[in-house]
């Protein structure tokens, strides 16, 4: 069998997150009443449903385990890295911290993941506003739940699930107290979002805007390196 043909199988038997069955029931139940009314509008309902279970994918994921290590909580493209104020509800001060924010577009997966292996000190939702999620102050004014990290040595990790112009739910399985491991399944935003990543004091990105990131996999920083940041050109 050729490696891409096994690339297809896998594609195939990709797992569905737990929250995407009953959407996919929606879309099923839609298309059964639409093939009823008319056939071409039918199969549009079956594209639909496949594209409805192919957003809720939730692929497994081999995450880097070396201590200090800061992997991306979630797929799609590093969309700015920078400094800004760690969010008001967590209480992490209002000193500028290195923002590292990666934008998810609707065909990205959408289950977000545990950037580094710690503890939850606070969990935190903020109701708000659904402004297009690439823009800067969506950060500030839209519906988010932000989570801070106690990691090992200490120092602390802020990362937020920010809702979008179309995502209208942010699922968060992660509660205060909970022990977590990098690259584990903290919940998903439905339909298109981002998630900003606020590094602790002195740690330098190892990733630049416009790169690719892959949720639980991409390493954007690495608490033990005297790296100073990346540059990036395209090429």
């Amino acid at each position: 069998m050729e490696p891409d043909e096994f690339s297809l199988i896998r594609q195939l038997e990709m797992p569905i997150h737990p929250e995407g069955w009953r959407f996919v029931a929606i879309f099923a139940a839609a298309t059964l009443l639409l093939f009823w009314l008319w056939t071409p509008l039918g199969w549009l309902g079956v594209l639909l449903t496949a594209w409805c279970a192919y957003f809720f994918r939730d692929p497994v994921r081999v995450t880097p385990n070396r201590p200090g290590l800061i992997v991306s909580p979630a797929d799609g493209v590093v969309q700015s890295v920078g400094p800004a104020p760690p969010p008001v509800e967590l209480d992490m001060g209002d000193q500028p911290l290195t923002r590292v924010v990666v934008f998810m577009n609707v065909f990205n997966v959408h289950v977000n993941r545990v950037p580094a292996s710690g503890q939850v000190v606070r969990r935190a939702y903020t109701p708000g506003a659904f402004f297009n999620a690439s823009l800067d102050k969506a950060s500030q004014f839209n519906e988010r739940m932000a989570v801070c990290l106690n990691l090992a040595d200490g120092r602390r990790l802020a990362f937020v699930q920010i809702a979008g112009l179309v995502a209208r739910r942010i699922r968060c399985d992660l509660v205060e107290d909970q022990a977590v491991n990098a690259g584990q399944r903290a919940g998903l935003i439905r339909f298109g979002s981002r998630v900003d990543v606020y590094l602790p004091p002195g740690v330098h990105p190892l990733v630049v805007a416009g790169q690719t990131a892959v949720a639980g996999e991409t390493v954007i920083a690495d608490l033990d390196s005297r790296e100073g940041p990346r540059r990036g050109e395209p090429s």
